[in-house]
């Protein structure tokens, strides 16, 4: 199992963000096109990130969407793995 105990809010939010989009960054990895390390980058990003007010309010009221809200720091990180 992936996951990252030393940030868990930051990696909920960020895995969160994916499934909004239908995005199992999980399985992104596991599948090859997503690396461990990349994972981490955008949990990194999370976590520094410092909106996690609004993302928690974001996710809460959205089951599924397009595309993520502006204020996402891994807008375009997370956005570039929807399958077209």
């Amino acid at each position: 199992m992936i996951g990252y105990a030393e940030a868990p809010k930051a990696w909920g939010l960020t895995r969160g963000m994916g499934r909004v989009l239908g995005v199992s960054l999980t399985g992104a990895v596991v599948e090859g096109w997503l690396q461990r390390g990349e994972l981490a980058a955008l949990v990194d990003r999370c976590q520094a990130c410092g909106q996690d007010a609004d993302c928690t309010g974001w996710l809460a009221s959205h089951v599924t969407a397009d595309r993520l809200p502006e204020f996402c720091a891994n807008k375009d990180g997370i956005e570039a793995l929807v399958p077209r």
